[in-house]
């Protein structure tokens, strides 16, 4: 099945989060009369699939999500969203890019390479390698249930991967031009301040937490964390919410909450920005009287591969199917590699553009989706030293 039909047969499943309709039983059908042992694992309502083929040598493992965001205002799409259509070269719908249109590179790739295995070596590649499908329906969700929590159950079982490519949107402007061989940390929280409410006639006799707040932000956002590395940008800070709860016009608050959130790389940790929260908190507290709370958590923690053989092969493949290499980056969000990181020291993220994601018509070109397909299934051959011509 070539890989524009498996597109749109992923897209034609309204697979919103958490709700999967059938779409990883249809993988599972496609995997398994390759000799996958499948796996379909379900926490809290989640949908996860896990398939593996073989069990020795060197474990593969393509990663990815099926479920996809809700498809907004319909009426602005072109085309159905989960009809699966093909319309001037670009196959159109929700999921297109992010990511199921990278599933259906992965799937289309491996069938082609198992064949060129055994032709090449006589043998049954089970025997030797391999290769796995880690599937999960709540990325674009929670992430509690899904990745998380399928690698919590293969650590159980004493299963790991050598390698791990992430099919999320990496390229820019032309496919094959990104790969993401790391992420930033996500670490947020807030901040409490108790002042003391009172008529604003008054100042005297209030304790205003908003001006006590003032200096501690003007420090706190021309802080400069680090100064960044060759893989990372500096640490950022960015504040998302701020909201007192004054009841009236004339009557300063007693409390001000202040929502904040932080991409950090790894020179920092959560409990180097907890002390330093601290340091400049207990500074305006001193110097004005309020009392403050702070509460915090990191989502996700930073992770970087570098000189690793699955890189190495990742840029190798890519150059010899486009012709160009791809540029290393660690920018953006988080995704589920973050949860595999920990467990895979060669976990890389390559797939698709990233430009139409989540937005009305969504989509991705067909000439992409073939190009994708040739570079994992150059990657695989090259893995598993498949004579390559």
């Amino acid at each position: 099945m070539d890989v524009v039909t498996i597109a749109q047969q992923l897209l034609r499943f309204p697979s919103v989060t958490p709700s999967d309709h059938g779409c990883q039983q249809w993988i599972a059908d496609f995997l398994q009369p390759l000799g996958f042992t499948i796996h379909r694992l379900q926490w809290h309502g989640i949908d996860n699939l896990y398939a593996r083929l073989g069990n020795g040598g060197r474990h593969f493992c393509f990663a990815g999500h099926t479920d996809v965001v809700p498809v907004g205002d319909e009426s602005r799409w072109h085309q159905p969203p989960f009809a699966g259509v093909v319309d001037n070269g670009l196959l159109v719908g929700r999921g297109a890019s992010d990511m199921k249109g990278g599933i259906a590179a992965m799937m289309a790739a491996v069938e082609p390479f198992l064949c060129r295995y055994r032709d090449a070596f006589q043998d049954d590649f089970c025997q030797h390698h391999s290769l796995s499908f880690l599937i999960t329906g709540d990325e674009e969700g929670e992430a509690r249930y899904g990745t998380c929590a399928v690698m919590e159950w293969l650590e159980q079982r004493q299963e790991r991967f050598d390698y791990c490519l992430v099919g999320e949107p990496s390229c820019i402007k032309t496919l094959g031009d990104s790969i993401k061989n790391g992420r930033r940390g996500s670490y947020g929280g807030r901040i409490t301040i108790h002042g003391l409410q009172g008529h604003a006639a008054y100042p005297h006799r209030v304790n205003n937490p908003i001006h006590a707040a003032l200096p501690f932000l003007n420090r706190l956002l021309n802080h400069r964390f680090d100064p960044g590395n060759s893989g990372f940008a500096p640490t950022t800070l960015q504040i998302i919410n701020v909201a007192s709860d004054s009841p009236a016009g004339n009557v300063t608050p007693a409390t001000l909450t202040i929502d904040f959130n932080m991409r950090f790389n790894p020179q920092q940790t959560p409990e180097s920005m907890d002390a330093l929260l601290h340091e400049l908190l207990s500074d305006m507290a001193q110097s004005t009287g309020v009392r403050y709370e702070l509460s915090t958590s990191a989502s996700s923690l930073p992770f970087h591969t570098q000189q690793s053989l699955l890189l190495e092969q990742l840029q190798q493949a890519i150059t010899a199917i486009t012709g160009h290499p791809a540029a290393l980056s660690t920018d953006g969000g988080t995704s589920d590699a973050r949860f595999i990181a920990p467990f895979c020291r060669q976990t890389v993220e390559f797939g698709l553009f990233n430009t139409t994601i989540h937005q009305v018509n969504e989509n991705c070109s067909v000439a992409d989706l073939e190009l994708l397909t040739a570079i994992y299934q150059r990657l695989l051959e090259q893995m598993f030293e498949v004579t390559v011509p």
